[in-house]
């Protein structure tokens, strides 16, 4: 196999609650740190703390227009190239940017993350492996309501009124029909440690290779 003189850029999709992040954290565990650089999509929503605090709840976080997509293009690209980035960090509490940022240098392998990262063609077309994960609505609805009380410090009741009127019309316009771009799909997420293990059998041998030659 020929050397890799650039990273390698694996994509994760799925809709909310899916097990996107389990399967990039049991990527990143079983592959090392020290080999990847991961950017969650959620990471590059646009800073609201322009708007007033009503006014940012209002808008339609599920929506391809709530990100900014053009920077995860340029930092993918800029990692690609060997170049360090700064990844913004976001404040889901107040829907606005922090003044922190992490600063990351370019390794052999990028993990992108993300509900509507295959929706746009300029960064999809970045991407060398797409994996799409594929969990029952039932069980994905469930995981979002507990992440999003537990974590992000919301009403059960506010979730539930995202999830109708944003979540799931946006999950059946944007991020089912992304589907068709995956060259992996993976039920269950996390839990399923057959298609797990030969995701990360095919990371590690890249590496290998890579090493190898080097």
């Amino acid at each position: 196999m020929a050397k890799r003189t650039t990273p390698l850029v694996i994509a994760i999709a799925g809709g909310t609650g899916s097990g996107k992040t389990t399967v990039a954290n049991v990527i990143i565990e079983r592959v090392g740190t020290e080999h990847i650089v991961y950017l969650p999509h959620d990471a590059y929503y646009k800073d609201l703390k322009n708007l007033p605090e009503a006014q940012r709840a209002q808008i339609n976080f599920d929506h391809p227009n709530s990100l900014d997509t053009e920077m995860l293009i340029e930092h993918v690209r800029d990692l690609k190239a060997g170049q360090p980035i700064e990844r913004p960090v976001y404040d889901f509490k107040t829907h606005s940017r922090t003044d922190e940022i992490i600063d990351l240098q370019a390794q052999p392998i990028v993990i992108v993350e993300g509900i509507l990262i295959f929706v746009e063609p300029a960064l999809r077309n970045l991407f060398d492996v797409k994996i799409f994960v594929d969990t029952p609505p039932d069980i994905r609805f469930i995981r979002r309501l507990e992440r999003d009380i537990n974590e992000r410090g919301r009403t059960a009741i506010s979730v539930i009124q995202q999830y109708q009127e944003t979540v799931r019309p946006m999950h059946l316009e944007f991020v089912e029909p992304s589907k068709r771009y995956a060259d992996v799909i993976i039920p269950e997420g996390g839990f399923n440690t057959v298609a797990l293990d030969m995701v990360v059998a095919r990371i590690e041998a890249l590496l290998f290779d890579d090493r190898e030659e080097t």
